[in-house]
């Protein structure tokens, strides 16, 4: 492994920038041969962990402009794998959940991200991929990344728009 020498910067950022479009890119291809976006892929995530999250919420979270949210909505519903309930305590609003076959993408998905970081990982022995991983979270905290939310989905278009500083 080349160190850095002296004077010279360890090109620490670099590394994680190239490994990190070679994961996403990667990652990519692997919803794309289920027929998802990344984006798409992580609105599924989402309304899996928080069902019930409203079209503004969502759009909050992911950093996007509520008009793009509500077409990549309306895509996932036409396709079955979302729906919009009416919310209960503010009838103006509407709760988005995942249906029987977003369940079904849904575990799918995990899978598929499974396989994608094992094989990412592949060159590290276990502890220093958990060690890895604790640095990892450590730098997201630091710089206030939410850990479950790649905010950065603009190459599908979800995330175009409007970013947090």
């Amino acid at each position: 492994m080349n160190s850095a020498t002296p004077g010279q910067p360890k090109r620490t950022a670099f590394l994680l920038s190239q490994l990190g479009a070679v994961a996403s890119s990667r990652f990519a291809d692997r919803t794309r041969e289920i027929g998802l976006t990344p984006g798409d892929a992580g609105v599924i995530r989402l309304l899996g962990r928080a069902p019930g999250l409203s079209q503004r919420s969502l759009a909050d979270r992911l950093g996007a402009v509520p008009s793009r949210v509500v077409s990549l909505i309306d895509s996932l519903q036409g396709r079955g794998l979302v729906e919009r309930v009416r919310s209960s305590t503010d009838r103006r609003n509407y709760e988005l959940h995942l249906t029987d076959a977003g369940q079904r993408v849904l575990r799918e998905l995990r899978g598929i991200a499974e396989q994608h970081e094992a094989e990412l990982l592949a060159p590290l022995s276990g502890e220093q991929a958990a060690q890895l991983g604790l640095l990892l979270a450590q730098l997201a905290d630091g710089h206030g990344l939410d850990r479950d939310l790649h905010r950065d989905s603009a190459r599908d278009g979800v995330g175009e728009g409007r970013r947090k500083a």
